[in-house]
């Protein structure tokens, strides 16, 4: 694989300089364009060490606008990174949509480093890789646009910048134990390194493999490549623009037999009650029960994320005070969830909740979450019916990572009955301290209450998942409801507790320098 970047390919001085100028001049007319077409630019850096990835990134910073270019190298995690599952620190890193970011060994560089040190076998490097795959599709399907370039040497070269690099304490490869192993065992290195291409190698974000023994060569063909890439990006928003594909009017909803429109949510049984008395006395007691699972929690550096999801005047909010007056304000954050800001639309839709998670210990209450693209979005056709439809995979990958990183992940559906909503909304509006909570669009939705409960019928088929459950709660009784919920809280928690910390998520793939 690597035999087209040992070629010994250079690039005469005068020739550099002659170029240089011309190119500069289409990267930045290219850069201006990519911020108006709002295309987040990914640039992933890798390849071989002392193969001068650091100068060409300083290279491509000083060729372009450096107001739209941020850099970031991943070297060891810092603490706030390894309390959270490993790829938060990634998506914080991910551009709004019209800048460009560089990567330095991105997502790749722990998988590498960990195969070539025998941390990892074949089998979970593979598992790795593919995880890569199914993040790099997500990212490009949302329109980024990922260039990846690996930077090569031949062995005699690398053994050269190696003794050079030595002295150097700015460079990565000092930074890391048993650096002779990289010229000791070059051989060994490219074999991990080919696996990797190999397997990420698709058509939404190929590799370019670079031959980097002459820096001049190596900056001019990185640049070349950036350009042509960008330019390819831009001709086919110029197509799509000129010549829109003929719109498929969507189909016509089928009527169906009145059985067939019978959902998991209709089988929730909403009769359930729970008395007053015998209410307050198992709320007080839960309630006990649940700030001292939180300590715990916290001790044992377990976070947890509750969603909450459900109709109108399903019972969210009071669900969710009785958690939250329960446990220590200092172990939690709720966070109420409603239209994205603009700085959340420049961004994949899951940005904003990976920016949410909590660090190691701690808690965080989600009133409405990722749900709403296969909610709301879907529904009142804010997303487009292929944006909804992958939502599901992509959802369910979010919270396979949290959970394999050691999170209590619950999900909760309030349910209530349809003339139970209309007789909330009677009251809202009724009383004065209530009114707040009714709007103009709370009646609009209900209009589409079938639309919305076949929404939520089809998510929780998709998304309930052994590592991620759904629970369904009856809420047209308050006290049930909060019981219920307040009662999976606990036992979620102590169960957690009762297993055993889970194996460190972040570091499957890691980096142990």
């Amino acid at each position: 694989m690597f035999e087209a970047t040992k070629l010994g390919r250079r690039i005469p001085k005068d020739a550099f300089k002659a170029e240089v100028p011309e190119l500069r001049t289409r990267l930045l007319a290219a850069q201006r364009a990519i911020r108006e077409a709002r295309v987040p630019v990914i640039v992933v850096v890798s390849g071989v060490e002392a193969a001068g990835k650091g100068e060409l990134v300083n290279r491509l910073n000083e060729w372009l606008d450096a107001r739209g270019v941020q850099t970031f190298a991943f070297w060891d995690a810092t603490d706030e990174e390894r309390q959270r599952p490993r790829y938060w620190r990634f998506w914080r890193s991910l551009p709004p949509r019209g800048e460009i970011c560089n990567l330095f060994g991105g997502w790749y560089q722990a998988p590498i480093e960990r195969r070539f040190r025998e941390l990892c076998n074949d089998a979970e490097l593979d598992a790795e890789l593919n995880r890569i795959v199914d993040f790099e599709r997500m990212l490009s399907q949302d329109g980024a646009l990922i260039v990846k370039f690996w930077y090569h040497l031949p062995q005699k070269e690398q053994k050269r910048r190696l003794k050079e690099l030595a002295r150097d304490d700015r460079s990565r490869w000092k930074m890391l134990p048993d650096k002779s192993k990289f010229a000791e065992q070059y051989r060994k290195f490219e074999q991990v390194a080919e696996r990797v291409i190999r397997i990420t190698d698709r058509g939404i974000a190929p590799w370019h493999l670079i031959e980097a023994t002459d820096r001049r060569y190596r900056d001019l063909t990185t640049g070349r490549t950036l350009l042509a890439v960008l330019e390819a990006r831009l001709a086919e928003i110029a197509a799509t623009r000129e010549s829109p594909a003929a719109a498929v009017p969507a189909p016509e909803p089928v009527a169906a037999e009145p059985e067939a429109q019978i959902t998991i949510l209709d089988r929730i049984d909403l009769s359930q009650r729970l008395e007053r008395n015998l209410y307050k006395v198992r709320l007080k007691r839960l309630q006990a029960e649940a700030n001292e699972l939180a300590w715990q929690a916290y001790k044992a550096k377990r976070s947890t994320v509750l969603v909450f999801e459900g109709v109108d005047a399903g019972g969210k909010g009071g669900a969710i005070r009785r958690i939250t007056n329960a446990v220590d304000a200092r172990l939690y954050r709720a966070i109420p969830i409603a239209a994205p800001s603009d700085e959340e639309k420049a961004h994949h839709y899951l940005w904003r909740f990976w920016r949410q998670i909590p660090r190691a210990g701690y808690m965080t209450i989600y009133d409405r979450s990722w749900y709403g693209r296969v909610l709301v979005e879907r529904v009142e056709g804010f997303a487009s019916p292929h944006e909804w439809q992958r939502a599901y995979a992509e959802i369910n990958e979010f919270e396979d990572q949290l959970v394999e990183s050691g999170t209590v992940l619950m999900k909760f559906w309030m349910h209530v009955s349809e003339d139970e909503q209309l007789r909330r909304f009677k009251e809202r509006e009724d009383t004065p301290y209530k009114r707040h909570k009714i709007t103009d669009e709370d009646w609009r939705n209900r209009e589409r209450w079938d639309d919305y409960k076949l929404a939520a019928n089809e998510m929780v088929a998709r998304t309930s998942t052994e590592m991620a459950p759904w629970t369904l709660v009856a809420g047209n009784d308050k006290p049930f409801a909060r019981i219920q919920v307040l009662d999976t809280f606990c036992r979620q928690i102590r169960r957690a507790l009762e297993a055993g910390p889970r194996g460190d998520g972040y570091l499957t793939c890691e980096t142990t320098g």
